[in-house]
C-alpha cells in the first residue's frame, strides 16, 4: 500500500472508495494453508481494481449473523462509525489483496491464508459456503491510494519478496507483467504443499523459502546472500512488519537501492491483530 500524506483532504481520499455488497460464489482450496474464495455481486461490476496489488477492506459477519454490520456510508467518517459500533456485533474487518477480478461477471477472487483457523477471518474462510454475505470497502476509481505496485520506467528489473500474506499480490503482479520482463521473486511459506503455480509471461526466477520449525523467517537471509542481476531494481516488499523493515533496510543500506525505488507494506505484525494496528494508526 502506498502512503497518503497528512495534507491530503479526507474527503478526496474517502471519495476513492465505496462499499460493495457481495456473496460467496465459489470456494477452492489451494493447499493445506490457503483457500481461494470467489465473491460475486452486481455491485462488483463497478469494483475499479486499479493495480496488481489492489488492496481492500473485507467485512465479515459474526457467527449467527446473516450479513456483516457496517456503517451506511463510506465517507470520511466511516472508520470512526465502525469503531463506535459494539465490537460484539460490528463486522469483522480485515485487509486483503485482489488475486483476480472479472468485472463483466461481477466477480473478485480473494486468497485467504488459513493460519490454523485461529483468527475470525481465517475461521470464516475455512468454513465459507456459497451464498454467505460479505461487504467490501474497495476502489470506486482505478487510480487509488491502495495500489502500491508502481514500478519506475527506469528500473532495470523487478524484485518481489513476501510471505503468504503477499502471495496473492505477487501472483497477480507476475501475471500482469509483460513478456520478457526480468523478475526475481522470493516467497516464504510454511510448507512445501503451500507452493503455487504462478503463471507469467515475464522472465521470472522464483525462489521458494520455508520457515523453520520455530517460525523464524528466512527472507532477509536469502536476499542478503542472493546474487542479483545487473542494474537497479524496482523492489516490492510485503509481509510481516518486522521482516519487511529488515528487507528494506538491507536494500537501502547494503545494496544501495534508492528509497524511491522501493514499495513496502507491513501486511501484519507478529503479536498484533488488525484491529490493534488500525487503532494505533487512528489514535
Amino acid at each position: 500500500m502506498t502512503t497518503v500524506t497528512a495534507t491530503a483532504p479526507a474527503a478526496l481520499i474517502a471519495g476513492q472508495f465505496r462499499f460493495f455488497r457481495a456473496e460467496v460464489a465459489r470456494v477452492r482450496p489451494l493447499g493445506p494453508g490457503m483457500v481461494r474464495i470467489t465473491l460475486y455481486g452486481a455491485d462488483l461490476r463497478d469494483f475499479a481494481g486499479g493495480g496488481r496489488d489492489q488492496s481492500f477492506s473485507l467485512f465479515l459477519p459474526h457467527p449467527g449473523q446473516e450479513e456483516p454490520l457496517v456503517p451506511i456510508e463510506a465517507g470520511a467518517g466511516w472508520f470512526a462509525g465502525w469503531r463506535a459500533l459494539d465490537p460484539q456485533v460490528r463486522a469483522v474487518m480485515r485487509s486483503y489483496t485482489v488475486r483476480a477480478q472479472r468485472p463483466e461477471a461481477g466477480e473478485v477472487d480473494v486468497d485467504f491464508a488459513l493460519h490454523g483457523l485461529t483468527g475470525p477471518a481465517s475461521r470464516w474462510a475455512g468454513r465459507a459456503r456459497g451464498g454467505e454475505r460479505v461487504v467490501l470497502l474497495g476502489p470506486a476509481v482505478a487510480d487509488n491510494r491502495s495500489v502500491g505496485f508502481r514500478p519506475a520506467p527506469s528500473a532495470d528489473w523487478t524484485l518481489l519478496a513476501g510471505d503468504e500474506s503477499a502471495l496473492p499480490a505477487i501472483g497477480a503482479i507476475l501475471a500482469g507483467l509483460p513478456a520478457g520482463a526480468p523478475v526475481r521473486a522470493w516467497i516464504e511459506v510454511s510448507r512445501l504443499a503451500d507452493m503455487q503455480a504462478l503463471p507469467t509471461c515475464a522472465d521470472a526466477e522464483v525462489t521458494w523459502l520455508f520457515r523453520d520449525a520455530g517460525g523464524t523467517s528466512r527472507l532477509a537471509g536469502a536476499l542478503r546472500t542472493a546474487r542479483w542481476p545487473a542494474g537497479t531494481p524496482y523492489a516490492w516488499l510485503a509481509g510481516e512488519c518486522g521482516v519487511v523493515r529488515d528487507l528494506r533496510r538491507h536494500l537501502v543500506n547494503d545494496r544501495g537501492v534508492p528509497r524511491r525505488s522501493i514499495t513496502f507494506s507491513g501486511y501484519w505484525r507478529r503479536g498484533a491483530s488488525e484491529e490493534d494496528l488500525r487503532a494505533e494508526a487512528a489514535d
